[in-house]
């Protein structure tokens, strides 16, 4: 079980956990190296190990495939936008959930490589890790359940950019139980801490680790991307909602970072029909644009370019409509259960969850 009292003190070194050698990445070592020579031209000095500076940075040290333990008031997006939707999602079925454990347990063990929730108190809280039990204990992770957790890509001075797992974390962020002093494990993607800053940015975007469009599609710089997670820090892009609630009916989720802004984007530019507008509010209206949406994707190529010369193929599109089944089997089905239904869909849980919102 992974026990962890939250504090709002930064921890005094960073938690790297891997299950076995089979498991990508490393542990990191309190100590650090020996010593180290001054960096190249245009490097900084790495400071691991000899960092005499008063409040020395955790995370300096921190190598692609470890596992790093944050305050998630401290991570930084690198995306200007959220698909709101998502989030409220999210919030509904944490809040207005039918599960015999709450989601919210679940979607925790699984962004800190830990798979799902095996049980829970009746008073259970997020940010009391004692409360509940992931199904994998720490140090017994897997390459499967590691795979599973958000990324980070370590910045200048140690910062935290968050990769993979913004509608998350934010979601985290909003409840009662979480907020910005809950404490998460996330995985290293890269360290480019000894970059300067300029040259951090030409890699991420290099990369294609930080997306500089917002929700109407304009470009935007770095400076202007949210400093932290949460709602009110992002713009809400309804193209992205619309990808999520689409996943295994027309494309499929897989690794590329920002797949569903790759799609948004297509959105914007090719307008299927039936896409001009839909009722965000309404279970039948926001069931016919995820249809709309996702016809028209699996109607692609598989070799057609979506955006950022990224193919259909890449971008995880199936071959058939809701994976082949009928309307209402599968994931469409799934989708259009209403909030009545013993196992509600995820569009009803959000439109729940708004509405009570609404009433607030």
């Amino acid at each position: 079980m992974f026990s962890l009292k939250p504090t709002r003190r930064p921890l005094a070194s960073t938690l790297a956990v891997l299950a076995a050698t089979a498991v990508a990445g490393n542990v990191l070592s309190a100590a650090g190296p020996a010593s180290a020579a001054p960096g190249a031209p245009g490097l900084r000095p790495s400071l691991c190990g000899h960092d005499q500076r008063p409040t020395p940075q955790e995370y300096l040290c921190a190598r692609p495939g470890d596992l790093v333990e944050v305050r998630i008031g401290d991570v930084r997006p690198t995306q200007p936008s959220l698909g709101h939707d998502e989030v409220y999602y999210k919030l509904g079925r944490y809040t207005l959930g039918k599960d015999e454990i709450n989601k919210k347990f679940d979607d925790w063990c699984e962004t800190n490589g830990q798979v799902e929730a095996a049980s829970a108190d009746p008073d259970a809280r997020l940010d009391d890790p004692d409360s509940f039990r992931c199904e994998l204990p720490v140090g017994q992770e897997t390459p499967e359940s590691v795979a599973a957790m958000k990324t980070v890509v370590i910045g200048p001075g140690g910062s935290l950019f968050l990769t993979d797992g913004h509608h998350t974390l934010t979601s985290f962020y909003e409840l009662p139980d979480g907020g910005a002093d809950l404490r998460i494990r996330l995985r290293v993607v890269e360290n480019l801490s000894r970059l300067p800053r300029p040259r951090f940015w030409d890699r991420m975007k290099a990369e294609k680790w930080v997306w500089l469009r917002d929700a109407r599609g304009n470009a935007v710089d770095v400076g202007e991307l949210p400093r932290n997670v949460g709602l009110a820090e992002f713009d809400d892009d309804p193209y992205r909602s619309l990808l999520y609630f689409g996943r295994d009916i027309g494309y499929t989720a897989g690794t590329i970072p920002f797949q569903e802004f790759f799609w948004g984007a297509w959105l914007r530019d090719t307008r299927p029909a039936g896409l001009a507008k839909w009722d965000t509010n309404d279970l039948a209206g926001y069931l016919g644009a995820v249809e709309a949406l996702t016809k028209a994707q699996t109607a692609l190529s598989p070799d057609a370019v979506v955006d950022g010369g990224r193919t259909a193929r890449e971008l995880g599109v199936l071959a058939a409509w809701n994976d082949g089944k009928a309307r209402d089997k599968g994931e469409f089905g799934k989708l259009s259960k209403p909030y009545a239904d013993a196992k509600p869909g995820k569009l009803a849980y959000a439109l729940a969850y708004k509405a009570q919102l609404a009433d607030d």
